[in-house]
């Protein structure tokens, strides 16, 4: 029985130097970790600040909507949801005009929180920021990042 080919070894090197695929995910765990870290002394992590600052709008958005802003499926974006509105965070109602649909919004104890953990989120941003910039410039990574989301 013959084996397969092994792929070199400089192949390997090549991918984990050029792969924006690897890089993107290194990154976002970075960010998320550096995030939670922050975030955690007022019992958020950067994906449930993130989720509640979606909910942050004149009118309450759907649940197509947020899912769409945050880039995951519904399926994930209720699992995500429901220890937030365990801790009486959000509230969901049926659309009026769908009622299989649900809006979603920031209960008053929501908002607070939200406004608790806002300034723990800028320190966290502009440390992140700066760093971005002495190496390229904030600008072209945040243009780029958005562009591939829209693709």
């Amino acid at each position: 029985m013959t084996r397969p080919a092994r792929i070199p070894f400089e192949t390997t090197a090549h991918v984990r130097d050029h792969c924006l695929c690897l890089a993107a995910q290194g990154a976002a765990r970075m960010l998320a970790r550096r995030f939670d870290e922050a975030l955690r002394p007022v019992g958020l992590t950067s994906g449930q600040f993130s989720l509640l600052m979606s909910l942050n709008r004149p009118r309450p958005p759907s649940m197509g909507a947020v899912a769409d802003l945050l880039a995951m499926d519904r399926t994930t974006l209720t699992a995500n949801l429901k220890p937030l509105q365990r801790r009486g965070l959000i509230d969901a109602v049926a659309d009026p005009a769908d009622r299989r649909g649900r809006l979603l919004s920031l209960t008053d104890a929501g908002h607070a929180l939200l406004r608790e953990a806002l300034p723990a989120w800028r320190r966290t941003q502009k440390a992140v920021e700066r760093t971005a910039a002495a190496a390229s410039g904030v600008e072209p990574l945040r243009a780029g990042l958005r562009a591939l989301t829209r693709d």
